[in-house]
């Protein structure tokens, strides 16, 4: 349709500009009511409101913290102060990752995308960091970005990233964080070019820095397609990626096992084998002893969200909350010989850890103060780093 010939405006993503989002023109509208309402009895008190979870996905016993720099982008500026864990520390129940500390007036309206901010990349995180424990030292990389809005796609690799994960897929995820965006090829260019055609077109195309993954279980059978890649590309040929469709899998750990012997057998065996599709923390271990890496998708972008409130604790210095939630600042404790952990008033921070009596100290740091940045945000790479030695400690895991 030509325009002029009846054609409006024609349509836009539904989504808004970080201006409007800064601005507050995303909040539930019952906060612009509230506003007023204080703003008619002349009411603007300093409060004390803390940013927690009372549990998390699936009984999880911890996440990681994730989506500060945003939360940070919304409240710099404004006259407050913000405390909080820095961003890719594991977090547990009850825990106040953030508190922000100013007049009600000077942030209330940011509720919703402050809680929004936080609620989503904490939830991609934290299932980034389990698939990085279940791979046990193999790379996990974050491929689900197809399933969520594109709009927000930079912000699923980013804390996929964060979370642990060894690379992203998508060419903005990648400027964001500063890496290469990996991938191997598509399905699509094996249906227009066949498989042979398509390997070696990728092999003459491809930059000479990027791994020749070729991707084999479009047409035949895997074992029979990994054969045929290694013969093809002989020498350049890195590693196999088994896509493979649920319906096609049986016992997918036999068939990544028949692969690696068959390659094996044909003096392949420097070629790896990257494995994608379907993937989750309880699947990957089960593929651990034949797959050397991991594209994993919806599972970690489709994560469900931390479950994070805020609440009001403190009114001019005087506790208060709802019903329900505990009154009064909080102080978290850590104790870096056993584990230990817990939360405390703010006015007894506890100096000496309860089960092995080893000193405390506290993970929370002043970010903000004033609305002015006082302590400089850590590079996405040293927020992966802190997540992957917290995510270990936590878990027990020696890998």
């Amino acid at each position: 349709m030509t325009a002029g010939a009846g054609e409006e405006d024609p349509p836009s993503f539904h989504v808004a500009s970080p201006e409007r989002i800064v601005r507050g023109d995303v909040t539930d509208v019952y906060f612009l009511r509230g506003r007023a309402a204080l703003e008619s009895e002349g009411e603007n008190p300093v409060v004390s409101a803390e940013i927690r979870a009372a549990s998390l996905p699936g009984r999880l016993p911890w996440g990681i913290f994730a989506g500060f720099d945003e939360a940070v982008a919304l409240l710099h500026g404004r006259e407050v102060t913000v405390e909080a864990l820095p961003e890719g520390s594991v977090f547990y129940p009850e825990d106040p990752v953030l508190t922000v500390t100013g007049r009600y007036l000077e942030f209330g309206i940011l509720e919703t995308a402050l809680l929004g901010v936080l609620c989503q990349a904490s939830g991609i995180a934290t299932r980034a960091s389990r698939c990085v424990l279940a791979a046990d030292g193999r790379p996990v990389y974050s491929f689900g970005a197809r399933r969520m809005h594109p709009a927000i796609s930079p912000m699923i690799e980013r804390a996929a990233f964060v979370g642990g994960c060894a690379g992203v897929s998508t060419v903005t995820g990648g400027e964001l964080l500063g890496l290469e965006p990996t991938g191997t090829m598509a399905h699509a260019t094996i249906l227009i070019l066949g498989e042979e055609r398509a390997w070696r077109a990728f092999d003459e195309t491809a930059d000479p820095h990027v791994a020749r993954v070729a991707l084999v279980d479009t047409f035949r059978d895997e074992r029979f397609g990994a054969i045929a890649a290694a013969e093809v590309l002989g020498d350049r040929l890195a590693a196999v990626r088994l896509d493979t469709p649920s319906s096609r899998r049986g016992d997918f750990a036999a068939i990544l096992r028949e692969v690696r012997w068959e390659l094996d057998a044909r003096g392949f065996d420097r070629v790896k084998i990257f494995v994608s599709g379907g993937l989750d923390d309880e699947t990957i271990p089960q593929l651990n002893a034949f797959a050397d890496a991991y594209g994993v998708g919806t599972w970690i972008a489709g994560s469900p969200v931390i479950d994070f409130s805020l609440d009001i604790v403190e009114v001019e210095g005087v506790a208060r909350s709802k019903r329900g939630k505990l009154s009064g600042r909080k102080q978290l404790w850590r104790c870096p010989e056993c584990g230990s952990h817990g939360v405390a008033p703010r006015g007894t921070p506890v100096a000496m850890c309860p089960t092995c009596t080893s000193d405390v100290a506290t993970p929370v740091r002043t970010w903000v103060e004033g609305g002015a940045l006082v302590r400089a945000l850590p590079p996405p790479a040293d927020v992966r780093a802190l997540a992957l030695r917290e995510a270990v400690t936590a878990s027990g895991s020696l890998g």
